[in-house]
């Protein structure tokens, strides 16, 4: 067994900005670690898994380099980066790199999507497999979303008693089925055999466009669109639907969403990442992690779904809720941090409140998931949590409301409904 996680690269994230400019988007700590650990995690938990591969056009920097050392040393599976020479999309990706994939005799290896969070029922797909198909089918991880937002995501219709796939269309215009794609399957080798068809008719078809320059083209596929689709109905793909979290991390808001899931998993999978109320030490509400380098007031009121970093400084009465603070990053006495994101080594003075409105699903809808919104609607930005880039510095006594701002700014007043540039 093996498993490819795709991490893409730095043209995406742009949602995820200003965040994204300091750290590669996998490796933004989502409670308290980088978010693509959770996959790495969760891999290594199967039985036989021989190797990871994470996959993606990030030029290899030291920030990755260094994560993929202490993964390697910490969850004992060989840990390697394959960068793609272009946006290969989510099947052109592992086509190239299938070699490398299928070497030391691969039998079926798994296939993660860097930004989505879940409880990875990668064990029980496994079984799901030997259960209902051959060992020649590929299983895609499904979920039930509302029929609303089903529409964003791809949706597949299945047999109720095999579940076996019969139709898959990716972001259809109306309504196709409240079953959508998860972003995490499992495939044997037979899988290439497929995307190789869909490169052969990209070839004849470029071939038939002599005037295109894109040679490149032929080797961009999309699993989704180029391949599920065909798939669907020929008896070799199914769906494992799970009712564990799962949710997309695509801009900084659900980032906060997803923390709050996986804090919530910790009480059974880590205890002992979350923090516990101590005599002397500050007042934990809920599910709170915080790095044992970090410095906290006794005074101070943290929680619920609260992360803070390495070597923060969090001072007296302080009241943090619904938020991620970055390492480095100091909250003087007396400040309110609500629904935000607080940037490395950001500073906000004495009785400053920063404030976001949170970008949650119904929490009355059992099967609603986050909605991607966009930055701005009507001319206006729309009202989402609030971000701090890095080493940004907020003065005492102001209010900082639903607002970005970018790297390395120091601001002199209060702040609403802005992006500061």
């Amino acid at each position: 067994l093996k498993a490819v996680i795709l991490i893409g690269g730095p043209q995406k994230g742009t949602r995820f900005r200003p965040l994204s400019f300091e750290v590669p988007k996998p490796l933004f700590p989502v409670a308290g670690v980088p978010m693509v650990q959770h996959h790495i995690e969760a891999c290594a938990k199967v039985a036989g898994m021989k190797e990871i591969l994470l996959m993606g056009f990030y030029q290899p920097n030291e920030a990755l380099s260094r994560f993929l050392v202490s993964a390697q040393q910490e969850f004992k599976v060989p840990i390697r980066y394959l960068q793609e020479y272009a946006a290969l999309g989510t099947g052109g990706g592992i086509y190239h790199f299938r070699d490398q994939i299928l070497s030391g005799g691969a039998e079926a290896f798994f296939v993660l999507n860097a930004d989505v969070c879940s409880e990875f029922p990668l064990q029980e797909m496994l079984e799901f497999r030997q259960q209902h198909g051959d060992m020649h089918s590929f299983v895609i991880l499904g979920t039930t979303a509302n029929r609303t937002q089903a529409l964003n995501y791809g949706c597949i219709v299945a047999n109720a008693d095999t579940q076996e796939v019969q139709h898959y269309v990716e972001k259809p215009s109306t309504f196709v089925s409240e079953i959508i794609n998860c972003g995490i399957y499992l495939f044997t080798p037979a899988i290439f055999q497929h995307i190789g068809e869909v490169f052969q008719r990209n070839q004849q078809e470029l071939a038939l466009e002599e005037s295109s320059n894109g040679w490149q083209r032929a080797e961009v596929i999309r699993l989704e669109q180029d391949v599920f689709t065909a798939l669907a109905g020929s008896g070799k793909l199914y769906v494992y639907k799970t009712d564990g979290f799962w949710s997309q991390i695509k801009s900084a808001g659900s980032a906060i969403y997803a923390s709050r899931l996986y804090l919530n998993q910790y009480s059974k999978s880590h205890p002992e990442r979350l923090a516990q109320n101590k005599p002397g030490g500050p007042v934990i509400r809920g599910n709170v992690y915080i790095h044992p380098t970090a410095s906290i007031d006794s005074t101070a009121v943290l929680g619920p779904n609260v992360s803070i970093g390495e070597g923060v400084t969090v001072g007296a009465g302080v009241r943090v809720r619904e938020s991620i603070v970055l390492h480095g990053a100091s909250l003087h006495d007396h400040t309110c941090v609500l629904n935000t994101i607080v940037g490395w080594d950001s500073t906000i003075g004495r009785w400053a409140r920063v404030e976001g409105t949170p970008s949650d699903p119904n929490p009355n809808d059992p099967y609603a998931k986050i909605d991607s919104e966009t930055l701005f609607r009507d001319g206006r930005l729309t009202p989402s949590i609030t971000i701090l880039g890095c080493s940004v510095t907020i003065p005492a006594e102001v209010v900082i409301l639903n607002s970005i701002v970018l790297p390395h700014k120091e601001l002199s007043r209060s702040y609403k409904n802005q992006i500061i540039l």
